[in-house]
């Protein structure tokens, strides 16, 4: 062995131990003491928030060097410090699902035996996006930085960036209509890309000859390489300042305080047991243009969940049930679903400072081979994993919310994230040049509701709990399109005592190009894909694009008429004001380019509601009516509030005697309505014996019965099937995985 392999002599080894240890003890490194936060607390607390500050300081260091959007308007990146065997030890803010990705990206190195072949030396720089090595999907593309103390390895220092292009068969980043990962982009895995602390050149022509805007992608890499080599300065400043032995030991004990912290938060919030979910994902792709060797089938997605709560407070969670991954580019890895994990118990329970790998070293996983959760080949895409991500934690969320009910922590309920549909385009832009973009405005959705009050209006996506949805004149300034208007989407949130947050709609024109593609996805269709909470109303997610082509946008311009800047209360805005070819598009945009004064909008998802929606305050259902949160008529149907006046003339007010009858009438028409449980199960269970679903339906059953005989076994038992009951599959029909 060289003198140079020598610095990570052992590595390997070393994280063996190390997992071994945690196996036998149930602690990690088997650390049963925490003897530095014991022998001075105070002292524990700063180191820690030394090296949490240095994460945050380095990643706003490079939010200005990154020339993209996504990264310095809305924040998609995150930076994190390493042990040497690849655990988090502090991380900052901002992306935190990629905090474990990136761990499991320095483990999959070390066992794949780097210290030897390509070597781990001081100033090299690794870059990695593949899904099945350690991150959610081709775009998130992180770099790590080995830490050195004299000739010794002591730590890694990593950042992650969102890209906004990742060179697919379409433009932008989550490439939806990639079948299989080599129609996904760019892959660059688990690849040495820099040496002594500098960017090697031909990665750099790489990125330049297969990307369409590579300016983003190789500053973001510039960005990410300062971010961890200011990380790196920071632990070498500490190390001279504790001594490294002392380094090593804290660092590893602050992992496992960690853990302790989420196994004693768990008990302290929820109550032991066993809790179930659902949720639904459908992707209505049928018919649609576009490049789809493998099929173009309506999707419909089984999202279940089962969560055991163990009496130490270890979370484990259990996805059987599950279908299998498919041709299409909802698939996600365990490395996907390990970050969804990460980042909805870093905002949802773990909001203080002190959070790292410990917490994810408290829950555990089940992800059944060969289902969407967990692929059994690596050919299959993952670009849009998020559009099944964000339901299944939405689902955990709940799933805790209801722990947290029993318990009796009401201010703790939260109903949970949606998905956030995103929009991607690509063409000839403004300046005449080809160009691909990603528009993270998505990163502003309507969260669910609490139980103490409505939930956020367009401030919330479960991927970076600081959301923000840019400023239009930067975006503006990225992509040939100039905003009509950015408004609320009324009645977007759904309904409840508590409603769930609202989310917005955007209208642009296309601008001085003649050709912009424009591809949208990770927006449920026909099936709700949240869901409310005690007795409130999942939010609507009926997507449908309105796009008017060869309009008379730059006439009415001229004439100065008025324009409209959204589709309005009522929807037909865009028919009221401009001629030309009105489209109504449902689910995914994917149709032919769109020219100079086209116009196109695209809406986002609001969360659910908790609570009756007969008990909300009338005086917030007005208040939502005058803010344009909420039409009149959805206060009456949904809430039963009566008015008097009008908004025309501002004198519109609550008639309360009418609201107290009319919510009486409609509590009783409820019960008029409702049927015996046993009868209402008789009815179904003729339906389900015969299988009389929606093919869709049918097709989602069939699938996860094959692939699963415990979700099987379960099904036939609810309902009172024979055993070896199942749904014969029509000869020439396509399945989930055909």
């Amino acid at each position: 062995m060289t003198e140079t392999n020598s610095m990570t002599a052992g590595l390997r080894k070393r994280l063996e131990e190390s997992e071994a240890l945690l196996a036998e003890t149930g602690c990690y490194d088997g650390i049963t003491n925490l003897e530095c936060r014991d022998m001075d607390p105070l002292k524990f607390e700063t180191i820690h928030m030394k090296l949490r500050a240095g994460c945050v300081s380095a990643r706003e260091i490079a939010r200005r060097i990154s020339a993209s959007p996504g990264v310095r308007e809305v924040g998609e990146m995150v930076a994190a410090i390493y042990t040497p065997e690849g655990d988090a030890v502090a991380i900052s803010n901002g992306i935190m699902v990629h905090v474990h990705t990136m761990s499991r990206f320095i483990k999959w190195m070390i066992k794949n035996d780097y210290e030897h072949d390509p070597e781990i030396n001081p100033g090299d720089i690794f870059a990695n996006n593949d899904a099945f090595i350690g991150t959610v999907q081709v775009p998130d593309v992180m770099d790590v930085v080995p830490i050195f103390h004299e000739d010794e390895l002591v730590g890694w220092a990593g950042a992650v960036c969102h890209e906004l292009e990742a060179g697919g068969i379409t433009p932008g980043g989550d490439v939806a209509l990639a079948q299989e990962r080599f129609g996904e982009g760019l892959f660059i895995c688990a690849e040495k890309i820099g040496l002594n602390d500098k960017i090697r050149r031909d990665y750099v022509i790489r990125c330049e000859r297969n990307l369409r805007m590579p300016i983003y992608w190789i500053l973001d890499e510039q960005a990410k390489v300062a971010a961890c080599f200011s990380m790196r300065d920071r632990v070498l400043e500490l190390i001279e300042e504790v001594g490294v032995d002392f380094y090593k030991k804290i660092s590893k004990e602050f992992i496992e305080e960690g853990r302790r912290t989420q196994l004693a938060r768990v008990r302290q919030l929820t109550v032991p047991g066993t809790y179930r979910s659902n949720t639904f994902y459908g992707h209505v792709t049928k018919g649609k243009p576009g490049f789809q060797p493998l099929g173009d089938p309506d999707w419909l997605y089984s999202i279940p969940l089962k969560m055991d709560i163990k009496l130490d407070g270890k979370i484990v969670v259990d996805f059987e049930g599950a279908q299998p991954w498919g041709y299409h580019s909802m698939n996600c890895t365990p490395a996907g679903m390990d970050g969804g994990m990460f980042v909805t118990l870093t905002q949802h329970m773990n909001f203080e400072g002190l959070v790292n790998d410990g917490a994810w070293l408290a829950t555990q996983l089940k992800l059944p081979k060969g289902t969407w959760t967990n692929p059994d080949s690596e050919f299959c895409a993952t670009a849009t994993s998020w559009a099944l991500l964000l339901p299944a934690y939405g689902a955990f969320q709940r799933m805790l919310s209801r722990g947290f009910l029993a318990r009796g922590f009401l201010e703790e309920v939260f109903v949970g994230q949606v998905n956030s549909p995103m929009i991607e385009m690509g063409g000839i832009s403004q300046y005449g040049k080809p160009f691909g973009i990603a528009h993270f405005e998505c990163a502003a959705a309507g969260s669910g509701a609490l139980a103490i009050k409505d939930g956020l209006d367009t401030a919330y996506v479960g991927w970076n709990p600081e959301s923000d949805m840019g400023n239009i004149e930067i975006w503006e300034l990225d992509m040939p399109m100039v905003y009509l208007g950015r408004s609320i989407l009324p009645n977007s949130g759904g309904a409840g005592k508590y409603r769930g947050g609202n989310a917005f709609m955007s209208t642009w024109v296309i601008n001085k190009s003649p050709e912009v593609r424009i591809v949208t996805s990770e927006h449920s269709s026909r099936v709700f894909d949240n869901a409310g909470m005690c007795g409130g109303y999942p939010a609507p997610t009926c997507q449908k694009h309105r796009v008017v082509r060869n309009s008379n946008i730059y006439q009415r311009a001229e004439q100065r008429k008025p324009l409209a800047h959204s589709t309005g209360l009522d929807q037909n805005d865009l028919e009221q004001f401009y001629q030309g070819n009105q489209q109504i598009i449902e689910g995914p945009h994917i149709t032919a380019p769109m020219k100079e004064g086209d116009i196109f909008t695209h809406s986002y998802n609001g969360g659910g509601g908790y609570g009756d929606p007969l008990e909300r305050d009338p005086v917030l259902v007005l208040d939502d009516i005058i803010q344009g949160h909420s039409s009149q008529i959805h206060g009456e149907r949904v809430h039963g509030v009566r008015f008097k006046g009008s908004m025309d003339d501002e004198t519109l007010e609550i008639d309360f005697p009418q609201t107290v009858t009319t919510r009486k009438r409609l509590r009783s028409e409820r019960l008029q309505r409702a049927v015996p449980v046993k009868e209402w199960f008789e009815s179904e269970k003729s339906k389900v014996r015969q299988g009389d679903f929606a093919p869709e339906v049918l097709k989602m059953y069939r699938a996860a019965m094959d692939l699963s005989e415990e979700f099987a076994r379960e099904f036939r038992a609810f309902w009172q099937l024979e055993n070896g009951f199942a749904y014969p599959e029509k000869e020439q029909e396509d399945i989930c995985n055909e």
